[in-house]
């Protein structure tokens, strides 16, 4: 339940988390918005009318996007639905599944009106679609699928079904009066494909082999079938003409300066190849460059915003015990905090004196222990320091709490002195002590006052005192 959207009860998409808790995928939130005034959170409404507040109140930029809801939602197991399709995997692999399941219903580009299964397209546009129009490239006769058939000597070739006079226009070859064999070569060397041109491109550079073959072939049975037929008529095997064998060393002629093209094709190929792997090898060392670079540039980022920490800190550094705390972007923290996303806040650590304790503040602003969603809570820690050898244990200076009134009319205060038996004031063996202070520091209703002015654009001013003169 907790990945469905709010508004259209699916699973969410870019989830949004609003102040009141609720989510709501970035487009629901928006179009909500868009048409309706002062919109109302439909859950808070479903979950008791009699409680709304202002943060039902929906708004894009009150709004935060949840970041560990979606990851969650990317890693969800799903399955496809189509029928006849097995895939499975996780979510956030189904869009791109999606655009390529051989099982999905698509409607045919050619603007048949069809909707085919995407792995049966190309059986549709052969067989079935009316739109897919082909035209011979030498009598420009458009031609639809259903009228044109398998050659049975050549059944990977198609044939065309026009009578003899218009065929004979797309004859070029110097036999154009051989009957049955012309018609045979007609099918084989002049009808193309106009809607597939780079695909025949490429079958031609890939297959110049094969069709010399099939043409040598082809003149092997021309020859025998001359020479049959002249000795059904005759009784006797004749010698071919002189025509006859001049066309023959032609195209013998023809076939062999083919295959020395096909053979010089080969070796370029080969050594296109051999470049290829060459730069393969400058590529991927290159890469190996680069992710060197990558690394040192990592570390050199490691390196600066260390630095730049270093540098925030000693400009925020206080080393007189007493410390103001500005605490910004309040409205998302305090969510953040409902959420448990981020459930306290700790302060930069500062000095009670330039070489004394190192301590530090946290807060919880939706409260922790007995004040958890009731009350802001605010606690003291000592931290470890370089100078704790030096320095008298347990801690034991009066510690006071100041959550500041931006108009100076009343700040909130609380104070409290150690407990010297609490492991909170001794020596830190860890990097921090267990965190000791006010659960029940500030009521939240209070803090959201528009009474008071403790959050004033925003931000919040928390303020510690040390008396170091004790």
């Amino acid at each position: 339940q907790k990945y469905l959207c709010s508004n259209c009860n699916n699973v969410l998409k870019k989830a949004l988390q609003t102040l009141c808790g609720h989510r709501y995928c970035s487009a629901c939130l928006s179009w909500i918005v868009r048409n309706n005034k002062n919109a109302i959170c439909q859950k808070c409404k479903e979950e008791d009318s009699g409680t709304l507040s202002e943060g039902s109140l929906l708004a894009e930029e009150r709004a935060f996007g949840d970041a560990a809801i979606n990851k969650e939602i990317s890693e969800l197991k799903v399955h496809c639905v189509t029928l006849g399709c097995s895939w499975s995997g996780i979510m956030k692999n189904f869009e791109e599944h999606q655009s390529l399941c051989e099982y999905a219903l698509i409607p045919c580009h050619t603007g048949c009106g069809h909707m085919v299964m995407r792995k049966k397209l190309a059986d549709h546009l052969e067989n079935g679609c009316v739109n897919n129009v082909t035209m011979c490239h030498k009598c420009k006769r458009s031609l639809s699928s259903s009228e044109y058939q398998l050659d049975p000597y050549f059944p990977a070739l198609p044939s065309l079904s026009l009578p003899r006079s218009q065929r004979e226009r797309c004859l070029t070859w110097p036999w154009a009066s051989y009957g049955s064999c012309t018609e045979r070569i007609d099918s084989v060397f002049f009808f193309f494909l106009q809607g597939s041109k780079e695909k025949m491109k490429d079958h031609e550079k890939t297959a110049v082999g094969p069709h010399m073959l099939l043409l040598l072939q082809h003149i092997k049975q021309l020859r025998t079938s001359l020479c049959s037929a002249a000795k059904a008529a005759n009784g006797f095997i004749p010698q071919p003409g002189l025509n006859l064998e001049n066309k023959l060393h032609v195209f013998e002629n023809i076939v062999a300066v083919l295959n020395k093209e096909v053979e010089t094709s080969n070796l370029e190929i080969t050594a296109f190849r051999r470049q290829s792997e060459l730069d393969q090898n400058i590529i991927r060392g290159l890469e190996l460059k680069i992710a060197e670079l990558h690394r040192c540039l990592t570390q050199k980022d490691t390196g600066l915003s260390n630095l730049h920490k270093s540098l925030l800190f000693s400009e925020q550094a206080s080393y007189d015990g007493v410390f103001l705390w500005k605490i910004t972007d309040v409205g998302r923290k305090l969510q953040d905090s409902v959420t448990g996303r981020t459930v306290s806040l700790y302060s930069p650590a500062f000095y009670t004196a330039k070489y004394g304790y190192k301590v530090c503040l946290r807060v919880y602003l939706n409260g922790d222990g007995t004040g958890k969603g009731t009350h802001v809570s605010l606690f003291f820690v000592v931290m470890k320091g370089d100078y704790d050898a030096l320095l008298p244990w347990p801690f034991r200076h009066k510690v006071t709490f100041m959550l500041l009134d931006q108009n100076n009319r009343e700040h909130i205060i609380d104070a409290f002195r150690p407990d010297l038996t609490s492991a909170s004031f001794q020596r830190p063996v860890n990097d921090m002590n267990v965190a000791s202070g006010c659960p029940l520091f500030l009521p939240l209703s209070k803090l959201q006052s528009p009474k008071y002015a403790y959050v004033k654009e925003d931000t919040l001013f928390l303020k510690c005192i040390i008396e170091t003169n004790q």
